[in-house]
């Protein structure tokens, strides 16, 4: 046994504190594909309501069979990075694929849209320039804009006036990029995009757009939040993953003008430095965007699902922060209660997890519901009967 250093020491302390607090994270194992439903190690078939999987895609057959496809014809790894080894052709139909989703010119995919954000602004970006966040961006935005050496601002969330005002103080720089999540995960709310772009054009400034729990999710086709406004091709620089509504293996892309793209192959660093996406993922993740072109009735059934689940938990006295994403946030009150209603959801065969401080607001601790497409209607019934049954048991507000 090794011995226990002063990190160690440090550490265990640290996370005997988190036990203490009620934040200490326990993984839940599954002994299955991730689907509507999955066998979870001790609590047996489960109902999934905590997944990014909108589409339903991890499970589709066609989807599966590419990447073994790809594991037969390209091997099980790539060597090295592009540039040093060779490129795989199926990482160049990839990125051409991708980039006729989101409306732009090029794309250029990552291991993961974490990699993809910070291997954007910190490479475009320098003490010359500014880089501008909503308050609520995703957390490999905030990393990714401490990595740059651009100067930094934020925005409160949405606040359309605030971000105008930035803008103008800041008009001497070089190059402004106004940088937003287009669903924020964690609200489920959409950017204001159009706002955001007429602003930017107004100043001459570059909009950015982290589209991850949009893909494949907003739009009538699912193209992502562009569409979902009419905006199609209008965006500067996409970022998204091909994680979650895109059959939910792993990687990330960036997309935008062919220059910004040839520039990124140049040097961007988690491009340089890194191996590319294992082909089988790029196969699967290509399959995925080619499923999604064929079926848009997939995307449809989502949004009324979403619309159906939205309405009936608020029926049952719950309160769910408005909107019109799969993303279904019900505010509790109290971290303690959040955790405990989903530890009773998981009682009942439900699996939604629970958020509070210091994730979201003290006083705003909520149960983060995700709804897909591949959940039926008597899916979304058997989880809204087990609402009720934990409202009532805790006689909650």
């Amino acid at each position: 046994m090794s011995r226990a250093s002063s990190l160690d020491r440090r550490l265990a302390g640290e996370i005997e504190s988190f036990k203490a607090n009620g934040v200490y994270k326990r993984l839940n194992h599954l002994a299955s594909k991730q689907s509507a439903w999955v066998e979870m190690e001790g609590r047996g078939r489960v109902l999934i309501l905590s997944s990014n999987n909108y589409l339903g895609l991890c499970d589709v057959p066609e989807i599966i069979a590419a990447g073994k496809d790809a594991l037969d014809r390209f091997g099980a790894g790539t060597g090295s990075v592009r540039f040093i080894c060779g490129t795989f052709t199926i990482h160049r139909d990839l990125e051409a694929a991708l980039a006729r989703l989101v409306g732009a010119d090029a794309a250029l995919s990552y291991v993961s849209c974490w990699n993809a954000n910070e291997g954007l602004m910190p490479t475009v970006l320098d003490e010359s320039d500014v880089v501008i966040s909503d308050a609520l961006n995703h957390a490999s935005i905030i990393d990714a804009v401490r990595l740059s050496k651009a100067q930094r601002r934020v925005y409160p969330h949405s606040d359309m006036a605030a971000l105008e005002q930035i803008l103008v103080e800041t008009r001497q720089a070089r190059t402004r990029l106004v940088i937003t999540d287009g669903v924020f995960s964690m609200e489920g709310d959409i950017a204001k995009l159009p706002e955001i772009t007429a602003l930017a054009r107004r100043h001459d400034a570059v909009v950015a757009v982290d589209d991850s729990h949009a893909t494949g999710v907003l739009g009538r086709t699912g193209r992502g939040t562009a569409e979902h406004y009419g905006m199609l091709g209008e965006v500067d620089v996409v970022t998204s993953t091909l994680g979650k509504a895109l059959g939910g293996a792993a990687g990330g892309f960036t997309a935008g003008s062919a220059a910004l793209v040839d520039y990124l192959v140049q040097r961007s660093r988690p491009q340089l430095f890194s191996n590319a996406l294992p082909c089988t993922v790029a196969a699967s993740a290509l399959a995925a965007v080619d499923y999604l072109s064929a079926h848009p009735e997939r995307v449809t059934r989502l949004h009324d699902n979403a619309a159906y689940f939205r309405a009936a938990v608020r029926e049952l006295g719950y309160a769910p922060l408005a909107g019109e994403t799969p993303i279904v946030p019900i505010i509790i009150g109290e971290t303690a209660e959040a955790i405990k209603v989903s530890e009773m959801l998981l009682e009942e065969g439900v699996f939604v997890t629970g958020f509070g401080y210091p994730v979201v607001p003290q006083g705003h601790a909520r149960v983060r519901c995700q709804i897909s497409a591949a959940h039926t209607r008597e899916d979304l019934d058997m989880a809204l009967a087990a609402f009720k049954k934990v409202r009532s048991r805790l006689n909650l507000r």
